[in-house]
Formats: structure tokens, C-alpha cells, sequence
């Protein structure tokens, strides 16, 4: 037993050997523990979840993202009671567990936003529209950053030991200097909230806004990500989106189409009216004809090089590679109606007319 007597008398900074060691195993016990538990939470959330209770399922996931820590704080209580301090030590270290435990209370809360998340991805999915991509990412955003702000002030008032009111007023005067430092940020901030309540688009919906056409990708609190057709990702800001034309096509109730049909000029007027018979054939009860929106074909004009003939329809319901197909169709039928008839399509060209001169004169032409 001489080792024992050994091991027990040793110390190191006033405290036996012995004690040290049982510092560190009741921290290597509480992060066991802690993991552990987690493990057993992970699993019993799984099972929640496939027994179609989601929400206590993403709940337990949550808790049990922070359960080590708490394990590692439990464990750091309990085996810091054996060592023998100083005051000034003790009261540190009291310090420091009442920080920890504050920062893992926040930190389980922090988590916790996941379960308000996945309910209002449950409501939202039930209604029509994406009206829930533009909320669930401000809603939580807004729950996250107030909970990280009151785990501050309570980590702030431990270490101070002064009263939130105090901490509050220093906190005023500083408000005020970084208000001032941070105005786009809160210009933007208010522009997300008058895109949210205006509601111009939603998740997911094609729009144009000075030049940048592509489909929202997302709505955050400083600006909207717009995804363009090229591939590229595009951050406007939201004070200035907010102040902006925004061209929505995504809720466009149809697709216009205007073309000019520009036949020759030897055209004769039997050919020309021949010529917008095969184009109101063709467009008769078209594919995505709408009844109060019939096709409008008529001889609108003499052009430099032609006659024009103005082709409008509607195609409905706006599906734009739809609409090209019936483009595609309607292109190809007007093609071999008009070869057909012998109907001529016109291009720019240029008619230069040689008068001939008298003997001796030059050539005028």
C-alpha cells in the first residue's frame, strides 16, 4: 500500500493527486454521459419521427445537439467540489460554470427554433403558393438573433454583476453610435419587412428587375438572392429593391406573341388576303386560346420592303417551353401553307432602275 500512501499525499497546487484525478474523471464522465445521452436522444427522435410525431421528434434532435455540453458542465460542477481552491479561484470558477451554463441554456433554445421552423413548414405547406419560403427564413432568423442578444445580456450581467437596467443604458448609448455606423443595414432591414408585406413576388417566381432576370431563390433580412437564367446569383439589397420596378413573370396569366409577316410587294391583293386566311386557319381554336382573347391578324402596313401583315395571340396558361412548341408548330404550318400558295416571303433587298440616256448624254440612273 505504499503507493497508495504516495499517490495520496502528493500534491500539486495544494491539492493531493488524488483529487486532480478525480477532477478529471467526473469531466470525462460528464462528457461520456453527455454523449451517450445525446446518442440515446438521436435514436428516440428517429423513432418519434417514424411514428408520425415529427414535431416532439425535432424537438428531441434539438435538445440532444446540446446535451453534451451540458454533460461537460455537469461533470466540470461536480469534480471541481473536490479540488481545494482559494476564494478568488472559487468565485471564478463559480463565474465561469453560471457563463457556461447561460451559454447552454441559449445554445438549447438556439436549437429549439428548429421546431417552430419545421411547424411553419407544416402550415405553410398546406396553403397554396410559397408564401412559407419567404417567412420560415425571417421568422427564424429573427427567434435565433434574439435569443443569441438575451444570452449575451445574461452572460454580460454574470460578469459584471450589475443589474440588466445598467446594462441596458450602456448598451442605449452604444446603440445609438452603431445605428448610426450600420444605416444600410437597417434601411435594408426595413425594405425586407416592406417586401414581405407588399408581397411583389415569392419564393420561386420568375421576375425582371433592372435587367437581372432570373427566378427568387431567397429573402433574407439584408437582401434577395435572384438566381438568373445564365445560372449566375445575383444579392440586391432590399432598401433598394424595395424602391425598384420589379416585372413579375412569373404571374403573368398568359404568354403574348406579336409578329410581323412581311410578304413581297408583286404580292397581288388575292394572294395577300390568301395569305391572312392561312394565318386565321392555322390560329383557329389554337392550342392555349383563351375565348375573350381571340387571335388578331390584319394588312397593318406598307413597309420599306413589304407588305405587313401583324400576327398577335395569346397563349395560355403561360408555360414558356409550351408556348414554343406551338411556336415551333405554327412556324413550320405557315411555312409550306405560303409554299404551297406560292406566297413569297420578303427581305430586305434594294431595286436599282437604269434609265437609258440619249446619244451622247451620260447614263442617269
Amino acid at each position: 500500500m505504499e503507493w497508495w500512501n504516495k499517490f495520496s499525499e502528493t500534491v500539486i497546487a495544494g491539492n493531493e493527486l488524488w483529487r486532480i484525478c478525480a477532477f478529471f474523471i467526473a469531466l470525462l464522465a460528464g462528457l461520456i454521459g453527455g454523449r451517450l445521452a445525446q446518442h440515446a436522444a438521436q435514436r428516440s427522435s428517429g423513432l418519434l419521427a417514424h411514428r408520425g410525431r415529427e414535431l416532439a421528434g425535432v424537438a428531441l434532435s434539438a435538445i440532444a445537439r446540446a446535451i453534451m455540453f451540458v454533460g461537460f458542465i455537469v461533470g466540470f460542477k461536480i469534480g471541481f467540489a473536490f479540488l481545494r481552491v482559494s476564494e478568488g479561484f472559487s468565485h471564478a470558477a463559480a463565474t465561469a460554470i453560471s457563463v457556461m451554463i447561460s451559454a447552454a441554456v441559449g445554445y438549447m433554445a438556439y436549437c429549439l427554433v428548429d421546431v417552430i421552423d419545421h411547424w411553419l413548414t407544416r402550415m405553410t405547406s398546406r396553403q397554396s403558393g410559397n408564401l412559407g419560403e419567404m417567412v420560415r427564413p425571417m421568422v427564424r432568423a429573427s427567434l435565433r438573433i434574439t435569443i443569441v442578444v438575451l444570452a449575451l445580456l445574461q452572460i454580460a450581467q454574470v460578469l459584471t454583476d450589475k443589474p440588466l437596467t445598467s446594462i441596458l443604458a450602456g448598451l442605449g448609448v452604444g446603440g445609438l453610435a452603431i445605428a448610426l455606423a450600420a444605416q444600410d443595414t437597417v434601411k435594408n432591414f426595413f425594405g425586407s419587412l416592406v417586401i414581405f408585406a407588399d408581397k411583389p413576388f415569392l419564393v420561386g417566381e420568375r421576375v425582371v428587375v433592372d435587367g437581372t432576370d432570373g427566378v427568387i431563390e431567397q429573402v433574407g433580412f439584408r437582401s434577395t438572392r435572384i438566381r438568373t437564367l445564365e445560372g449566375h446569383l445575383v444579392a440586391i439589397p432590399n432598401g433598394e429593391l424595395a424602391n425598384k420596378t420589379i416585372q413579375n413573370i412569373g404571374r403573368r396569366p398568359y404568354i403574348r406573341r406579336v409578329m410581323n409577316v412581311a410578304i413581297t410587294y408583286d404580292t397581288p391583293p388575292e394572294k395577300v388576303r390568301r395569305a391572312m386566311e392561312i394565318i386565321k386557319e392555322l390560329l383557329a381554336n389554337h392550342e392555349g386560346m383563351k375565348p375573350e382573347l381571340p387571335p388578331r391578324v390584319v394588312f397593318n402596313d406598307y413597309t420599306a420592303t413589304a407588305l405587313n401583315i401583324l400576327v398577335i395571340y395569346w397563349f395560355h396558361p403561360p408555360d414558356f417551353w409550351a408556348f414554343q412548341a406551338f411556336n415551333e408548330r405554327f412556324n413550320l404550318n405557315l411555312l409550306e401553307g405560303f409554299n404551297a400558295e406560292g406566297i413569297s416571303f420578303a427581305f430586305p433587298t434594294q431595286t436599282v432602275h437604269v434609265v437609258s440616256a440619249q446619244p451622247g448624254s451620260p447614263a442617269r440612273v
